[in-house]
């Protein structure tokens, strides 16, 4: 079952702004660190930094709450598997919200899927109920 539905669209071009304006301050405000080592590693970082900026947003949506309700931007954090595929982890009140969102006997997963287009970075987020198997016997 579908539990939340978020997307959003990021322009690449404010973002990079935005770190030249306020650089580290910024990035230490948003971004986890393991967030930030995997941005500082690619070619077109501020692409990256703008993907999961768009991804937070997009997460917050989902959760129905938005950015204002009293998550922090490092409550969501976006990382990838070894394949490259984006996964988001929630902490703190994020984490919370989920799982006042969560009905009994259900797990709640949360798939992300980016992209980026120059000048645009845009998330997907859909979180999903899915039943808890019952332990065998």
């Amino acid at each position: 079952m579908i539990l939340g539905i978020g997307s959003d669209l990021a322009n690449i071009d404010r973002i990079a702004g935005t770190i030249e304006r306020f650089g580290a301050r910024f990035k230490n405000r948003v971004f986890t660190d393991v967030e930030q080592a995997k941005a500082e590693r690619r070619r077109d970082s501020v692409g990256t930094y703008a993907k999961r900026w768009a991804a937070k947003e997009a997460c917050s949506k989902a959760l129905g709450t938005g950015l204002a309700m009293g998550i922090s931007w490092k409550d969501m954090a976006v990382s990838n598997l070894r394949t490259g595929q984006p996964v988001m982890e929630v902490t703190g009140w994020a984490r919370e919200r989920l799982a006042e969102m969560t009905p009994p006997g259900h797990e709640a997963i949360i798939h992300v899927t980016l992209t980026d287009d120059h000048p645009w970075a845009q998330a997907f987020v859909v979180i999903e109920a899915r039943p808890i198997a019952p332990e065998s016997a």
